[in-house]
């Protein structure tokens, strides 16, 4: 897939640092299969590119990402069902961002909720603006998180709090999320994109070969099997997408009214 083609992403590089900015803010740059195919892409491109030294994620105000288009996702076509002698692999939008060798910073501009979430988790480095807002709002569906949340949250604030955010669904602000380690810093939200760029070129002037291996050391040091827990992920998400509670927590969302969880 080209760059240059991108219909929900915009791919920008200069001086050895690029930006992947997801661009459909009309729907708080919520995801498609399209979108997410592009930010696949657009992490296999960055990898590939020697030109690219490090990459800076972020989304065209006011959203950082909500998530998936649950519109057009959740009341579109009957998903494929699930063939029990296959097994599914991670999402691939995931293992594209977590397979890039490049220093990944998230510049979150606004709500990081959902899969938006879990993209910035997938980032090295984590700048919030002000009014940047975090939420795994997962279970609210009646689904599990994907590998980000079950890999990287723990890593970062810890078991039990990543339990919490889980388990809740709850929203918190850029404030919160600088308190447990989430993200590194909060800067004025106008000056957001300036600030994390120049950080990726501070990166981007140092030795690629030294800097590729020390994202590797942290990986090997910091985090589990992004396959493995993937995996596990993508199978029972599609088993819960099976159950009442699902259907009930799309509902709920789509009719603006308090969801019914009954256990089926």
């Amino acid at each position: 897939m080209d760059p240059t083609q991108f219909q929900t992403v915009l791919y920008a590089l200069s001086g050895g640092v690029l930006t992947i900015t997801l661009n459909r803010p009309a729907r708080r740059n919520a995801l498609n299969p399209l979108a997410y195919a592009e930010i696949e892409a657009a992490f296999r491109a960055a990898d590939a590119d020697d030109r690219v030294r490090a990459v800076v994620v972020t989304g065209a105000d006011p959203a950082f990402c909500s998530g998936e288009d649950v519109k057009e996702m959740m009341t579109g076509g009957p998903r494929a069902p699930s063939d029990p002698g296959t097994k599914r692999r991670a999402t691939p939008a995931a293992m594209a961002a977590l397979d890039c060798t490049k220093p990944v910073i998230a510049a979150v501009n606004g709500a990081a909720v959902g899969w938006g979430m879990e993209l910035a988790l997938y980032a090295d480095i984590r700048i919030a603006s002000e009014r940047a807002q975090f939420a795994e709002l997962f279970v609210k569906r009646g689904l599990v998180c994907d590998v980000g949340g079950l890999l990287r949250l723990p890593a970062l604030v810890g078991p039990a709090k990543a339990a919490e955010l889980l388990f809740t669904g709850d929203v918190i602000d850029a404030a919160e999320a600088a308190r447990i380690g989430l993200v590194s810093e909060i800067v004025a939200h106008g000056a957001l994109l300036e600030h994390a760029t120049a950080l990726a070129a501070r990166i981007a002037a140092n030795p690629p070969l030294a800097v590729r291996a020390l994202k590797e050391g942290l990986r090997k040091t910091a985090y589990g099997d992004p396959r493995e827990i993937g995996g596990w992920a993508i199978e029972t998400i599609y088993r819960l997408f099976d159950t009442e509670d699902h259907r009930e927590g799309v509902r709920s969302f789509l009719e603006k009214r308090p969801a019914v969880f009954t256990g089926r």
